[in-house]
């Protein structure tokens, strides 16, 4: 927290956070901490960003990020305190990938968590601690001297904030900057908006058990790159089961404009060459991610732009995963308050 030159009352900085997925929650929560006042700006209904679950019928199917690891002592005090110990929980998945010449072998064995009962469970918990702003799409920036004013797609203007926060996918992050002017920052995200590939996602539901032999499976498939059965997660019991299929990031790529019958036809088709089944599911819902993985090896955590007050985070800077998320927030802020 920054004094002022006499070391008297605390600076107390506005900032606006850009996204309410975990990067963007994190960033906001530890930043509220030390006293500073975020308000988080949101474009969808609710938060979550890659902590996504689709409404179905009896409950619900994670479409996004599957299930998460906490490898940081950090992020398990973090989810502890802020989302609460009722709202994730231990997957005690059987897990199996597939070898090139066909066979099975079971994942290492690690603890795997997700959100109770939806991942979306974990962000919507995270988003009661600060003030987050829903269905406001912010669309450019603009500098004056009191800071920053965001002005968002149904023209109303929200500010002045002496930092921002963007944890926007890069591309959608590009934008912003470039429509704010800043095209040197815009230009710097270049490379990670190539790097990032699109998935579809698909949740079919069987009225039996079309697969048994394990809970979630990674195949040597063109078309697919996962497969899991939703249902077995904790806190999604029901009849039947949801499976959730994500396909492969070079089939997405090549079909990211496919109707989505033609998708849902195609990706069962291959679950069934997967699982050997021949069984139907009598409900389907898709859904396609644009910006679904990163397929860039650099990971620099964050970026920080200090002469402009603007910083960027997300999972895309730190490896990816629902983890990196939170240690790209974390460093983030690090820098800001430095």
């Amino acid at each position: 927290m920054m004094k002022d030159q006499n070391n008297q009352c605390p600076n107390i900085r506005r900032i606006a956070v850009v996204g309410s997925g975990l990067a963007g929650l994190s960033a906001a929560i530890l930043l509220k901490q030390q006293n500073h006042r975020v308000t988080v700006f949101e474009k969808s209904r609710g938060p979550g960003g890659r902590l996504a679950a689709k409404r179905v019928r009896g409950g619900s199917a994670d479409i996004g990020a599957q299930y998460f690891t906490i490898r940081n002592p950090d992020f398990r005090a973090f989810l502890e305190c802020h989302a609460g110990t009722d709202r994730f929980g231990s997957w005690p998945a059987r897990l199996g990938y597939q070898q090139s010449d066909g066979h099975w072998q079971a994942f290492p064995e690690e603890p795997r968590f997700v959100g109770i009962p939806r991942m979306t469970a974990v962000s919507r918990a995270l988003a009661s601690n600060v003030d987050v702003q829903a269905e406001v799409r912010i669309a450019q920036m603009a500098r004056e001297d009191s800071g920053w004013f965001l002005t968002d797609t149904a023209a109303q203007c929200h500010g002045p904030f002496d930092q921002v926060v963007l944890t926007a996918p890069p591309a959608q992050a590009r934008d912003i900057l470039a429509d704010s002017g800043l095209q040197n920052l815009a230009q710097s995200l270049d490379g990670a908006v190539a790097a990032m590939q699109p998935c579809w996602a698909l949740a079919a539901h069987f009225k039996a058990a079309p697969y048994e032999a394990f809970d979630g499976l990674r195949p040597d498939n063109n078309v697919l790159s996962w497969v899991a059965n939703n249902s077995s997660k904790p806190g999604r019991e029901g009849e039947g089961q949801w499976w959730v299929l994500h396909a492969t990031s070079q089939w997405s790529a090549a079909n990211v404009d496919t109707p989505p019958a033609e998708v849902i036809a195609t990706m069962l088709e291959a679950f069934r060459t997967v699982t050997g089944t021949d069984l139907s599911p009598d409900e389907t819902v898709a859904h396609r991610w644009l910006y679904a993985r990163s397929e860039s090896n650099e990971k620099p955590g964050c970026l920080w732009f200090p002469g402009e007050g603007i910083g960027l985070a997300g999972d895309w800077l730190c490896g990816g995963r629902v983890e990196g998320a939170f240690d790209s927030a974390s460093a983030l802020v690090k820098n800001m308050t430095r």
